[in-house]
């Protein structure tokens, strides 16, 4: 088995397990198992990085069991500027809050898609849009390096903390792109990484299914993010973390287990909030 594959299996297996927890009302967060801070307020354990990231009034009409299995480390919904009549897609939509967010901003007259690769995060996801009594909404089984949409079909993409995952964001991007109509527009939350990253740490698993092994550096982003084709790129940086936060963590233990220099690395990690836009083709000229 190929690097690839290793990093997509290990991934696919994390999330799968995270939403049977959050199926059986177990507790999930974005990179381990733990009591979600985005659950109800009575949960007792608030996760750092998927902690108070949706405005409470967001949540009171979803499924507890989408809240549970939210692994997101910000709100892109709440930045994409949604519209009425918008087609919306979610890559790596795993219990689907986001996707069931989107579908009400953009109303009966727009859509809202998801795209997942683990069949555990679709069944609950599908479970959860029954549960909301959402209609104008569909999760699809796929991968983002090979989204199962036509050309120029979506008005926006949002991901949240999921592009990290993939082993090939060249590819993930270049899909985006593809699948935008002209003008479109991503917005995309991620973890990025402001520093050179510890090959102990890029190379281990673990890591990369716990959302910091494949984190990019900003300047790394917008460099995809332009080679794909994209324009108007804005990096805003919506929490930056310190050590303090992720003390007694899992994921704290798991890099601290690196050693010394993973360890030190820690703190360089930043919750960002990625826009930009796929040009619209009608140019000056060009049509008469």
């Amino acid at each position: 088995m190929g690097r690839e594959q290793e990093i997509k299996k290990t991934v696919g297996e994390h999330y799968a397990q995270l939403a049977r927890q959050a199926a059986e009302q177990g507790a999930a967060s974005c990179c381990s198992p733990q009591p979600s801070c985005c659950a109800p307020a009575e949960a007792e354990v608030v996760n750092p990085i998927s902690g108070r990231i949706y405005a409470p009034e967001e949540l009171k009409e979803l499924p507890l069991e989408a809240v549970l299995a939210s692994a997101g480390c910000g709100n892109p919904v709440a930045l994409a500027e949604l519209h009425p009549g918008e087609v919306v897609l979610d890559l790596g939509s795993g219990g689907g809050i986001d996707v069931l967010l989107s579908a009400r901003r953009v109303g009966p007259t727009g859509k809202a898609y998801g795209l997942d690769m683990a069949d555990e995060m679709l069944e609950l996801a599908r479970q959860n849009q029954q549960k909301a009594g959402i209609e104008n909404v569909e999760f699809l089984k796929g991968e983002m390096e090979d989204v199962p949409l036509p050309d120029n079909s979506v008005d926006v993409i949002i991901s949240n903390c999921v592009v990290n995952l993939s082993p090939d964001k060249d590819r993930v991007l270049r899909e985006a792109y593809r699948v935008l109509k002209p003008g479109g527009r991503v917005a995309i939350s991620d973890i990025v990484y402001r520093g050179g990253m510890p090959e102990a740490l890029r190379r281990n698993l673990e890591m990369w299914a716990g959302c910091l092994a494949g984190a990019l550096e900003e300047e790394e982003y917008v460099g995809k993010l332009t080679a794909a084709g994209f324009q108007d790129i804005r990096v805003e940086v919506t929490r930056v973390w310190k050590r303090g936060d992720l003390e007694g963590t899992e994921i704290a233990e798991a890099v601290d287990s690196l050693g010394p220099e993973a360890r030190q690395a820690l703190p360089s990690f930043v919750s960002a909030f990625m826009r930009a836009r796929k040009p619209n083709l009608s140019r000056s000229g060009c049509c008469g």
